[in-house]
């Protein structure tokens, strides 16, 4: 089945904030020679995983507002603030996805390709020995894997806190 991208009017059916080919020429200008060798078929599967995980783990903490109550995704969006570009307001586009989503979106796609993104959790283990090996885990420490780099490479149309409030810059 062909990947339907969000083309920032909305769609009521986008599956992917990226497109293959996109996803493509972003691994390619990073030497990500993994991507590479997936077919179409896999890429397109795993461009639906990475927008669906960034759905569950981003909806509620972008910035700005949905641009349509139908649309599939949470992109595209109105009133996210540009920052870092001189005096006053500027906003993101509001009918596109901001690159860095799309960036985002193919970095997790690559991670998609090697396992699944937020597996289920299961009970963790305090402490395992197999013969003179053993393993102690932090008590309190994540169950699940944390993307450092998506997040660090999302802040700019993040909310400072889930999705209620924005940063005020003072002019």
């Amino acid at each position: 089945m062909t990947l339907t991208v969000e083309d920032g009017t909305g769609l009521v059916d986008a599956e992917s904030f990226v497109s293959v080919a996109n996803a493509d020429t972003y691994h390619s200008n990073r030497g990500n020679t993994t991507w590479a060798t997936l077919t179409t078929a896999q890429k397109e599967e795993d461009l639906r995983r990475a927008t669906d995980y960034m759905e569950q783990v981003y909806r509620s903490r972008w910035a700005g507002i949905r641009k349509t109550t139908t649309q599939a995704l949470s992109w595209p969006r109105y009133d996210v603030p540009l920052e870092d570009v001189g005096y006053g307001y500027a906003y993101y586009d509001s009918d596109s996805v901001p690159q860095i989503v799309k960036n985002a979106c193919a970095e997790l796609a690559l991670k998609a390709a090697a396992g699944e993104l937020a597996p289920d959790i299961e009970q963790r283990v305090k402490r395992e020995k197999v013969d003179s090996l053993e393993v102690e885990y932090a008590d309190y420490g994540s169950q699940y894997t944390q993307y450092r780099a998506i997040d660090n490479m999302l802040l700019p149309v993040l909310s400072s806190v889930g999705g209620a409030f924005r940063k005020v810059v003072r002019a």
